[in-house]
């Protein structure tokens, strides 16, 4: 049985070592910033990231281009990877984008769309590096007194610049749950109305504070769709940089399969059996999410788990027979 390969984002402990001990050590990290075998990740003011304008992969910039082209944008340390240091540019200014494209070889692509394609390396430090300069552009004045913040910490803290204050802030990340619920033989799925047609999804929602993660899941399907949840189990996560999100993945059990569409959050939701879902794959009437979530992994658990049957092959026949 082919094995499950990690959520799309995730994994990037295995090859990078994020360096958090160093990060307070300025010389260090200017060190590092100046050495030869440094590399950039270059992002544009919207947060999308340069690729090869004819492979995708990611359009690093070696420490000559970046002195070159992008000496005036700050570098923000992302790690040690295979023995080299990995940084942030961001820039401010779309002004020259568009030249940097042509003097690079490349063309920008969003996270969403380059998650797709890159490698799954590639895919998590864009991702790491996305979340990382969402939060200095959105974070500019302390929460507690409205003052100007400074960045420190080699991107990955802020200090209030008021000295009455001085208070540090961190990156925010937003968890929320996200559950394959099932019952008697067959999975909860509901849809969006501004979704493609046949999209069907596992169900997903924000953690409210004071709640725990089993607790937000129960609340959250019976919310959305009325159907009261027993059992839960921790499946995996996906960090969500879309901008500041953590999915944490469950599957759960069904107490009472009733589905009532309650707020009109969901435009429908259904149960699906296993070979309704392989059917509706074949004729086209059932559309899973992209790859990119990990509602597919998911999907892709369940339906393997519990008929032995591979979402990748099915989708793949579909495509073979269109």
């Amino acid at each position: 049985m082919p094995a499950t390969p990690p959520n799309t984002f995730a994994g990037l402990s295995l090859i990078l070592d994020r360096m958090a001990e160093r990060r307070d050590d300025a010389a260090w990290v200017a060190a590092q910033a100046a050495a030869p075998t440094a590399r950039y990740l270059l992002l544009d003011a919207e947060g999308r990231g340069f690729l090869h304008i004819d492979d995708d992969a990611l359009r690093w910039l070696a420490a000559g281009e970046r002195q070159r082209l992008c000496a005036d944008a700050p570098a923000w340390l992302l790690g040690i990877a295979d023995g080299r240091p990995h940084f942030l540019l961001t820039l401010k200014d779309d002004s020259s984008v568009e030249a940097l494209e042509v003097e690079l070889s490349a063309r920008r692509a969003g996270l969403r769309e380059a998650g797709l394609l890159l490698s799954a390396d590639e895919a998590g430090l864009f991702a790491y590096a996305k979340g990382l300069a969402h939060w200095h552009r959105e974070t500019r004045h302390c929460a507690y007194c409205g003052a100007p913040l400074a960045i420190v910490s080699a991107g990955h803290r802020m200090h209030c610049t008021n000295a009455a204050c001085g208070r540090m802030h961190f990156p925010r990340t937003d968890a929320a749950i996200i559950v394959v619920v099932e019952h008697e033989g067959a999975c909860l799925l509901g849809r969006q109305a501004g979704w493609p047609p046949g999209r069907y999804s596992t169900l997903a929602g924000f953690i409210e504070p004071g709640e725990a993660l089993e607790d937000a899941v129960r609340r959250e399907v019976a919310e959305e769709s009325g159907v009261i949840v027993g059992e839960v189990h921790y499946h995996s996560s996906q960090p969500w940089p879309m901008p500041a999100s953590l999915m944490v993945g469950f599957t759960a059990v069904a107490r009472d399969p009733t589905i009532r569409l309650r707020d009109r959050e969901l435009e429908d939701a259904r149960w699906f059996t296993p070979r309704q879902i392989a059917d509706g794959i074949a004729d086209g009437s059932f559309l899973p999410s992209t790859p990119l979530s990990v509602s597919y992994r998911l999907l892709q658990h369940w339906l393997r788990e519990r008929a032995g049957m591979e979402l990748d092959a099915l989708l793949a026949a579909r495509i073979e027979h269109a």
